[in-house]
Formats: C-alpha cells, sequence, structure tokens
C-alpha cells in the first residue's frame, strides 16, 4: 500500500519546472474558505454516526476520490475524460495534491473531496492547474501563501450542505495551520441552460458580477482559450451557482473573464479568495478567532 504524506506545508526549497501548458482534463470548482462540520448535524442524509472528515493517507484512499470524481463528472456531468486508470478521473496534479475526504461514518462510503495544491507542490509539478487555463502572472506576489483549491465534488444523494461545510472547515483549519491565506482555482458554469447548449447563461453571470465582484486590476488574469463573450447574449436574468455565491459572501473575487473548458463544456471563472477579506463574522464562525487572532495569517 503507498503512503502518502501528511497533510502539512513542505518546506524543502525545489526549483521551479517550467510551465505547464497541455490541456489537462478535468472538472475544477475552486476557491473556498471554511466552516468545521461535525456528526449528524450537518443536514446531510448521512448514517446515524454523521459523517468523517480526513486526508489521504494511502492511494487506495486517493483512489476512492478519484472513482468519486469519475462518477460526478462522467457520469452524471457526461465529461469527456482522458483517464490511466479506467472509472477514475486521474491527472497529473493528483500525486502532487493533499486530497480530503468526507466519509459516511456508518458505510465507511467516500460522499465529499477536494484536492489542494501547496505552493511548494505547485513549484514541483511545474504550475497549478489553473495556470493551464489562465495567465496568472499577476498573481505572482501572492504564490508563496497561495493554495489552488479543486476537483470539489460531492454524491448526490449528499448534497444538502452537510459535506461541503465540512469539506470548508477542514480547508480552513489547514489554511490556518500552515500559515496560508490565499486560495485560488476555477469555478465552473455549466454551458447547458434550460436544455439548451450556450454559452448565454455563463456570459450572463460573467456580466453581473464583474460589475460587483471584480478584483483590483493587479490581480486580473487573462484566459487562455477564452470563451467568446462578444459573440453571446449576456443580458439573461440568471443566478449565479450556489457555489460561486457562497464563495462570493465569504470575500472572493473573480479575477477576469471566463475560460472556455471544450471537454466539460464549461465556462470556468478565475476566483481568488484571501482570509483577511473574508468579513468578520464568517472568519470568527469558521476559524472559531477574530481578526487577531488567525495565527500569522
Amino acid at each position: 500500500m503507498k503512503e502518502l504524506p501528511n497533510p502539512t506545508f513542505p518546506l524543502s526549497p525545489v526549483t521551479p519546472a517550467s510551465l505547464l501548458r497541455a490541456a489537462f482534463h478535468r472538472r475544477d470548482y475552486a476557491v473556498a474558505p471554511p466552516p468545521m462540520v461535525h456528526g449528524a448535524d450537518t443536514g446531510a442524509p448521512v448514517g446515524r454516526q454523521g459523517i468523517e472528515v480526513t486526508w489521504a493517507k494511502h492511494q487506495d484512499e486517493v483512489r476512492q476520490a478519484q472513482r468519486l470524481r469519475y462518477e460526478v463528472f462522467a457520469g452524471e456531468m457526461g465529461a469527456r475524460l482522458s483517464t490511466s486508470v479506467p472509472g477514475h478521473d486521474v491527472d497529473l496534479f493528483d500525486d502532487y495534491c493533499e486530497h480530503l475526504l468526507v466519509r459516511d461514518a456508518q458505510t465507511q462510503e467516500v460522499v465529499g473531496t477536494y484536492r489542494v495544491l501547496t505552493p511548494v507542490q505547485a513549484r514541483r509539478v511545474g504550475s497549478t492547474y489553473s495556470d493551464t487555463e489562465f495567465d496568472l502572472t499577476r498573481l505572482r506576489a501572492l504564490r508563496e501563501r497561495m493554495v489552488e483549491l479543486g476537483r470539489s465534488c460531492v454524491h448526490a444523494d449528499y448534497r444538502q450542505g452537510g459535506v461541503i461545510m465540512a469539506l470548508w472547515g477542514a480547508l480552513a483549519e489547514f489554511m490556518v495551520r500552515n500559515q496560508l491565506d490565499t486560495m485560488v482555482g476555477c469555478a465552473s458554469i455549466p454551458m447547458l441552460h434550460n436544455g439548451v447548449v450556450s454559452g448565454d447563461a455563463a456570459v450572463s453571470i460573467w456580466q453581473q458580477l464583474k460589475q460587483t465582484h471584480l478584483a483590483p486590476i493587479e490581480h486580473h488574469v487573462l484566459p487562455r482559450l477564452p470563451l467568446p463573450v462578444e459573440r453571446l447574449d449576456g443580458t439573461l436574468d440568471i443566478e449565479p451557482p450556489a457555489l460561486i455565491k457562497g464563495y462570493l459572501r465569504l470575500g472572493a473575487k473573480i479575477l477576469g473573464a471566463p475560460a472556455w473548458d471544450p471537454d466539460f463544456n464549461t465556462a470556468d471563472l478565475p476566483m481568488l479568495m484571501r482570509i483577511a477579506d473574508m468579513p468578520s463574522r464568517y472568519r470568527k464562525h469558521f476559524l472559531g478567532r477574530g481578526p487577531q487572532g488567525q495565527r500569522g495569517l
């Protein structure tokens, strides 16, 4: 059984590899801070013992997360996955990431997952996944304390909120413990709207959010494969996906126009969340401390 490293921030210096620009197949729901929730009070229809939140320690535990990702992304969403392990969503970055798991405490089934790429591991692999979708040059000053979050995934029977809350809580503890303060990633918007495949919904959401939640220009990024915003109808009155709205309430910012992911046929919005930007009421609730008690953040 392959042992995996403990989910702590590695300190060994690594020479950065060249930037990876190939298009890797995956699904990313990124950027998120926090709340730690345990047990049957989560709101999810789990067993009587509730849910358990752990970090993967062995390769077979990572495989469980990859199998859940495949079921959701390929089975439910119809993504075209190129994978080295049949029935699993596997890409280059998985071997460099920490994998957060939520299990049904009664059945021990993995029902939710996130993966986390730390700054040192990003240097080892050569980039973050977001680098393959966007030019992140303007974020270079943030990278030393910036993690990439991605591959957020919850089983269809556990989407009432408790599982994602538990994931966010564990991510918050990870950030504080490792003195990291910035999270980045891609939040996906399906191109399918009202039964019709179109980018109009995604562009309409982008047009709304850039008026209210656009990051300062010094943090703007550029998509490598832009969604053709100028050729689509951006006037639809449509709500952003619930996950994106949750991120925005926690202080996340949109970093620029969406990229197009042809394998998932989604529009991916680049998002960034900094602990310091989180509203104080959420910071206190999720992290259990006020602005002066963040242990170096």
